[in-house]
């Protein structure tokens, strides 16, 4: 039992009379002791912390008597101050944490041995703060599925509940047939994170979110040379030896929808190259995501301009790809080209305030801007 960070140390007192263990008290205390164990006649008297058993043979102890007096005893070394009172559970126990960091103790408990999770019937009967609904637990996380192998796979951000992640590799992950499961992991501290959750299979690998894609390198054993290159990551590995590797998938996936989406707009074949070449390419923040985009569209032939808030940032990026900087504050009032593109990257229009643009609105929506 710990008040602290560290374990308390506690003696049990073997006297057969009060003074003997006032006695081992005195002892206790002075070898260095945190806390003593013994009946609660002796609480006020003790020199430390005291601890009250009362033990039925049943439980390995030597109270051999009524069950009701026994409980009343202890009820009584609660009432007279006792700093601790031991008493041995005989039923399963259910330990589950509370709110949006707390669901990952809901979802996981089959894997980590727990007696029962709670699973709402609809959204309005959430009884507590972090509780899931049942349909989410058995279709998107296939809770069914979920044992003490299963291995733990998630998306480390902050905010992180507006990931539509899991909805795609919980889906992938069955219809694969591998053991696996992709969770929610709201993140405060990455190296934190990583240095407590260190096993292998939890977390055995995760997608990496704002604001984790730049300072989640120093976390690294190995990385990939592109992430390395642009600077930020979002894909995490971890070895079976343990070590952590990262890549960086963001630049090719955005920039390869932009570009279907550019062929879609002018009705080109994917054959005549990347639509992107000799294009204005305006990426709106110079973070991990910012990072990404711009290194990536520069590699397909774009011109690009960065514009960030504050301007020594976009300054440092845009020198990287040949590229202008500028404030996001400049953007208001840039006059565009036709058919350039503009790339939020910022946080701004996330997840609560997605109503929020970096822009004006009527500026974009008057500018042309594809």
């Amino acid at each position: 039992m710990s008040t602290s960070s560290r374990t308390l140390l506690c003696t049990p007192l073997m006297g057969t009379t009060v003074d003997q263990m006032l006695t081992e008290m005195r002892k206790a205390k002075e070898i260095g002791a945190d806390v003593v164990e013994d009946l609660e006649i002796l609480i006020k008297r003790s020199p430390l912390p005291t601890l009250i058993t009362y033990r039925p043979l049943r439980e390995g102890g030597q109270y051999d008597g009524d069950e009701n007096k026994r409980q009343d005893a202890l009820r009584l070394a609660m009432h007279l101050g006792a700093s601790y009172v031991d008493i041995e559970l005989e039923i399963p126990t259910i330990g589950i944490s509370m709110g949006e960091r707390g669901l990952i103790s809901r979802i996981l408990s089959p894997k980590f041995g727990a007696y029962l999770t709670y699973g709402a019937l609809e959204a309005s009967a959430i009884s507590a703060p972090g509780q899931p609904l049942a349909k989410d637990l058995l279709d998107l996380y296939n809770f069914r599925l979920i044992r003490p192998d299963t291995k733990v796979y998630g998306v480390i951000s902050k905010p992180v509940g507006h990931s539509k992640s899991p909805l795609l590799f919980n889906a992938a992950f069955k219809s694969a047939g591998l053991n696996a499961v992709y969770v929610h992991l709201l993140v405060d501290d990455v190296k934190k994170f990583f240095e407590t959750y260190s096993a292998a299979d939890f977390v055995a690998g995760c997608s990496c979110g704002i604001p984790h894609k730049e300072v989640a390198l120093k976390c690294m054993d190995e990385i990939d040379p592109i992430a390395k290159k642009i600077g930020a990551i979002n894909n995490i590995v971890r070895r079976p030896d343990g070590t952590l590797a990262a890549f960086n998938t963001d630049y090719i996936g955005a920039i390869s929808a932009i570009e279907d989406g550019l062929r879609e707009l002018n009705g080109a074949t994917p054959a005549v190259g990347s639509p992107l070449a000799g294009k204005l390419f305006v990426v709106l923040g110079a973070g991990g995501a910012g990072k990404a985009l711009a290194h990536g569209a520069a590699q397909k032939g774009a011109r690009i301009v960065v514009a960030n808030r504050p301007l020594e940032q976009a300054k440092e990026l845009a020198d990287k790809v040949g590229g202008q900087a500028m404030t996001l504050d400049e953007v208001a009032s840039f006059h565009p080209e036709d058919e350039m593109v503009l790339a939020n990257a910022t946080s701004v229009g996330m997840t609560p305030k997605i109503d929020q643009t970096p822009i004006p609105k009527r500026r974009k929506s008057c500018s042309g801007w594809s």
